[in-house]
């Protein structure tokens, strides 16, 4: 009975949409992304940024405050939409949880991508190498 429920718990959570919301402010676009980000919604992460990264906005914000836990597929997600962007300066990562957060220090991402911890900050962060 128990692992039945823990099972139906966890199918729940594959099932929840990666993308929480996306937001326009003023040229600059942030992107939600919530729950555990990996290998099986990588697709649905990578289609919503690059759509997001075709329009070219001034600034994109990828608010990681609601994830639980990223894998390297979804890093690699992330690294591909910077390079579509013409100023890849102009995207910011936004509040990371610990688990996130190491796994971008673990990975060496965080000194090539730019970190901030609120996404206040990453609005107001200078797009200046």
């Amino acid at each position: 009975m128990l692992g039945s429920g823990t099972q139906m718990g966890d199918e729940n959570k594959l099932n929840e949409h990666p993308v929480g919301g996306i937001e326009r402010l003023n040229g600059a676009v942030v992107v939600r992304l919530v729950g555990e980000l990996d290998l099986y919604n990588a697709p649905e992460v990578r289609t919503a940024l690059l759509e997001v990264c075709a329009e070219q906005p001034e600034r994109l914000v990828v608010d990681l405050g609601k994830v639980d836990f990223v894998d390297s597929t979804t890093l690699g997600v992330l690294i591909e939409a910077r390079g579509t962007l013409e100023n890849r300066l102009a995207f910011l990562l936004a509040a990371p949880r610990l688990e996130t957060h190491r796994a971008l220090t673990i990975s060496g991402l965080d000194q090539h991508l730019s970190v901030h911890a609120t996404v206040e900050a990453a609005l107001s962060a200078s797009l200046n190498a």
